[in-house]
């Protein structure tokens, strides 16, 4: 099979869910070797994940290795160019949905033993600490705006050519900042499909005594990041960062 851009973006994804949803499963699920490990791992887990989820989504032909619907939105708005649009948030939400299945098989023991349905939850999708819809939404943008121009800084014509190789690495750094500094208040999805496709794999999936989906929670992780997405992208495309 040839590499291509919708290939790309659906095998890192794929990668990216099954390290990041799986840094959580094993911080929260019970009778793992890193239960209770805290939000450093998880935080640091993420960023790993990104970092590692870019690197296979060029090897297999994403050339822009997006991985996130909130990162092509960005972008198309700030080069007006929305022919990306569709075939990458397609490939991004299936592979959202596929490493999230691939995570509740590697956890597989680890579901019957789990008595917190919240736990269980978290595992695949966001819900925030404290539930305020005007503050989580808010919350969800400005992550997804730094994210954004993080990006076009990590990209920028006015820094010089960057190492090949280099890129991934400080993308995971910007994604290990924002969780850190940012995540606290719902857990910065700050990218739609990593939030939906484990969402409805949550919803689907055969998991003991698994607890409702939240989907009264669900537009806040999509919209945010959308909004924050428009908006970074009319900065760079204003700016030129």
């Amino acid at each position: 099979m040839q590499t291509s851009p919708f290939l790309g973006e659906l095998i890192g994804t794929i990668v990216l869910i099954l390290l990041g949803d799986g840094v959580v499963a094993n911080v929260v699920l019970s009778q793992t070797k890193g239960h209770n490990a805290g939000w450093i791992v998880i935080t640091a887990g993420w960023s790993f994940a990104v970092t590692i989820g870019i690197f296979v989504a060029k090897a297999f032909g994403s050339i822009d290795a997006h991985l996130s619907p909130a990162v092509t939105i960005a972008f198309a708005v700030a080069t007006d160019d929305y022919s990306h649009v569709i075939p990458y948030i397609t490939a991004q939400m299936i592979g959202a949905f596929i490493g999230a299945v691939l995570v509740w098989l590697h956890h597989l023991p680890h579901w019957a033993v789990t008595d917190d349905k919240a736990a269980k939850l978290a595992t695949f999708c966001n819900t925030p600490a404290i539930r305020s819809t005007g503050s989580n939404l808010t919350s969800e943008a400005m992550a997804t705006i730094v994210l954004i121009l993080g990006l076009a800084g990590i990209s920028s014509k006015h820094l010089g050519e960057l190492a090949i190789g280099v890129g991934p690495y400080l993308v995971g750094v910007l994604v290990w900042s924002i969780g850190l500094s940012l995540g606290g208040p719902t857990g910065y999805a700050i990218n739609p499909a990593r939030d939906l496709g484990p969402r409805i794999a949550h919803a689907v999936l055969p998991i003991p005594n698994k607890g409702p989906s939240g989907w009264n929670y669900a537009w806040v992780p999509v919209l945010g990041p959308i909004i924050g997405a428009v908006v970074g992208g009319l900065l760079i495309r204003w700016y030129a960062l």
